[in-house]
């Protein structure tokens, strides 16, 4: 029987996940939005388009059937040394788990210029997406990708009878430093995918605006953020400070004599973006690489009655 035959549309979504980070990043610290993407509401705009693309229109034939995450990630060890980045790892990992996505981690490994993504991971996603296409007939396959290696893997996608569509980003940014930030996808995997969606455009797009607001995250209010805080129980080491200014993923506590630093992964109980210059704050000091001192553990300061 065809693959095509089936009245249900079976799709399988294979994640190139350092670029998911970075795009997801992009929109939660640089975009308007300040929002991370959802994996639900990306997933259910899959189905959506799917069905507008390769099928009857009908989202209900449209059926994800596999989904695929790969990425190069820190080892334990070293993410430890990076404030709560192995709580962010797990909190993600939830995520995807809750959605039904595979993971797929291979370790980082450590160069002289820092760390590095290695090739691998690429090779390892185009084979996994090829075999598992080959015994499980996708109809469609979705690659969330942008790197021109993976063109040749649509064109053997093709040669399964599997339509493939491209979610691809880009942008171009001018970060805190006067660098200006430039993210593309190459023109020859758009040309080989069956269909290519830029979706940089369509967010921009306010037409259809319920459908592209359900691709981001919806955040708590400050206050419910707040309230969730929970205070740190080694108060020895506990300091107060209040919010000098805030950048691009990173901000600076006023602490004399001298202005804290502090990332985003450095945070505990609110995101980053409900941060306002003049917020309290408590906050452990430690030692970065350079030997300065830097905030870590920072959360909203507890509110003590009068």
């Amino acid at each position: 029987m065809s693959i095509n035959a089936s009245p249900i549309r079976r799709i399988g979504i294979f994640y190139d996940g350092n670029y998911f980070l970075h795009v997801s990043n992009y929109y939660n610290y640089v975009h308007s939005r300040k929002a991370r993407i959802s994996i639900a509401g990306l997933h259910e705009y899959i189905r959506h388009k799917a069905a507008e693309l390769e099928g009857d229109g009908n989202r209900n034939r449209a059926q994800i059937v596999d989904a695929h995450y790969f990425r190069g990630r820190l080892t334990a060890s070293e993410a430890s040394q990076r404030g709560n980045q192995l709580y962010f790892d797990r909190v993600f990992d939830d995520i995807l788990m809750h959605e039904g996505v595979t993971t797929h981690y291979i370790p980082v490994r450590a160069s002289q210029n820092g760390y590095k993504f290695e090739k691998d991971i690429d090779i390892w996603l185009a084979l996994e997406a090829y075999e598992l296409t080959f015994h499980k007939k996708f109809d469609v396959v979705v690659l969330i990708a942008s790197d021109g290696d993976y063109a040749q893997l649509c064109r053997k996608l093709h040669t399964l009878g599997s339509a493939v569509i491209l979610l691809s980003w880009e942008f171009e940014y001018i970060d805190d430093f006067g660098n200006s930030r430039v993210t593309k996808t190459s023109q020859d995997l758009m040309n080989s995918a069956t269909h290519s969606l830029s979706m940089h455009n369509i967010i921009d797009d306010t037409r259809d605006k319920a459908l592209i607001d359900s691709l981001f995250v919806v955040r708590e209010p400050r206050f419910e953020a707040a309230e969730n805080t929970v205070a740190s129980t080694n108060t020895d080491h506990l300091h107060i400070g209040e919010i000098l200014s805030l950048k691009t993923g990173y901000g600076f506590i006023k602490y004399p004599p001298n202005n804290l630093f502090f990332h985003y992964q450095n945070l505990s109980g609110v995101d980053f973006n409900e941060l306002q210059t003049g917020d309290r704050v408590q906050f452990e000091i430690t030692k970065n690489d350079d030997g300065q001192d830097v905030a870590i553990n920072v959360e909203m300061a507890v509110s003590v009655a009068d």
